[in-house]
């Protein structure tokens, strides 16, 4: 451990959205200290898809999102971590989906939206034919293996300069102070990214926030295909759960549709993909449950019909699920980030939904900017 103790800049929580903010300072040329409780990453940043889906987003989530894309690129190369520019498919499995595909492409155009006949997306993806009316690809979106990536940043980034103090709490923050439980840390500039925990080191900002821990059906699993799954896959349901999505005209119409069909699954907040992985399994999710603590107890359903309905999508009789998890990641009513200051010099950077992944480069880079500037510096070799 080291024993520095001055810092330009010192980050708490090693998740994503911390590891990013480190990247940015360090390409400044500034001294950067990390610190988290665990001993190593292990929130959400590990237990979600891997999926930057860049295009869904709508606002200031896009603009990061788009900002981001050039950043985990390049740190895939440095850090030597599988990533794949494979876009995302959607298949339309109803009139109204493709309604809303339809009037999304029109939005967006042909550079960031393509819309695909029924034969064409049948021969891209190894899913049966039954009720499939179309889709459409999006070819901007990333992949990283969620398992691989946080972690390789954080060791990258550790060997690049960037002291990190493990198994170490903050308990307390004073301008230009971090208490931890090994002692004082100075810096004149703290970001406090601890996802859902920030209700526990700032109440305030929480509750104002809304703030609650969302909890979700999380699988693994071997499903033996007619072909390999070539790029992430959203369904209807993921057209009623992005917010560039959210304002078409035959949104509302669907998600009516969905939930009168499908109460049991509304009731789930069910989001039904599936992400490939480089080993050749598939990720399977989600559903979204919403508390101020997060209820450890989780029921079989929400499995059942990820398998359930995995099995129909691909026309298999058996999915093998070789993992099963609950993640969990912070979520607000309003807004997409509790960003505030309410102690000079620190700030709150958290995202409040499942944008973690997506989000965080171009997040970091615009709070850096912020406090520092524009940057005109190079970025590390």
């Amino acid at each position: 451990m080291t024993t520095q103790r001055r810092y330009d800049v010192v980050v708490v929580g090693a998740g994503i959205v911390g590891l990013a903010h480190a990247y940015h300072a360090r390409n400044r040329g500034l001294s950067v200290a990390v610190i988290d409780h665990a001993d190593r990453v292990a929130g959400a940043s590990v237990q979600n898809f891997g999926h930057a889906c860049i295009t869904a987003q709508s606002g200031v989530a896009r603009d990061y999102a788009r900002a981001g894309r050039e950043h985990w690129l390049d740190l895939a190369r440095k850090a030597g971590f599988w990533s794949a520019e494979s876009g995302t498919y959607c298949v339309a499995r109803h009139d109204d989906e493709l309604a809303v595909m339809t009037e999304f492409a029109a939005v967006r155009g042909p550079a960031e939206v393509e819309l695909l006949s029924r034969d064409r997306i049948l021969g891209a993806l190894p899913i049966v034919g039954d009720r499939v009316v179309g889709g459409m690809y999006m070819a901007d979106d990333l992949q990283v293996n969620p398992r691989e990536a946080a972690p390789a940043i954080a060791q990258w980034l550790d060997a690049s300069g960037v002291d990190f103090f493990w198994r170490t709490a903050a308990t307390g923050f004073e301008t230009g102070v971090v208490h931890t439980s090994r002692g004082d840390l100075q810096a004149a500039t703290v970001f406090v990214t601890v996802n859902y925990d920030i209700d526990r080191l700032f109440p305030g900002p929480a509750e104002r926030g809304g703030l609650l821990r969302c909890r979700l059906h999380m699988m693994r699993a071997r499903i033996p295909l007619s072909a390999p799954l070539p790029a992430p896959l959203f369904t209807g349901w993921s057209l009623v759960r992005y917010s560039g999505f959210e304002n078409l005209p035959a949104t509302a119409a669907l998600a009516a549709r969905l939930r009168d069909e499908y109460p049991d699954y509304a009731d789930l907040d069910l989001h039904q993909m599936y992400t490939p992985q480089p080993d050749g399994s598939i990720l399977l999710g989600d559903t979204h449950i919403r508390e101020i603590s997060a209820e450890p107890f989780q029921s079989e359903k929400g499995f059942e019909v990820l398998i359930r309905e995995a099995a129909a999508l691909f026309g298999v009789s058996d999915v093998t699920v070789t993992e099963r998890w609950q993640g969990v990641y912070s979520s607000a009513p309003d807004s997409e980030f509790l960003i505030e200051e309410p102690i000079d010099g620190v700030h709150i950077v958290t995202v409040t939904t499942g944008i973690g992944m997506t989000t965080s480069m171009g997040l970091a880079k615009d709070r850096i900017d912020s406090v520092f500037g524009r940057d005109t510096l190079p970025v590390m070799a």
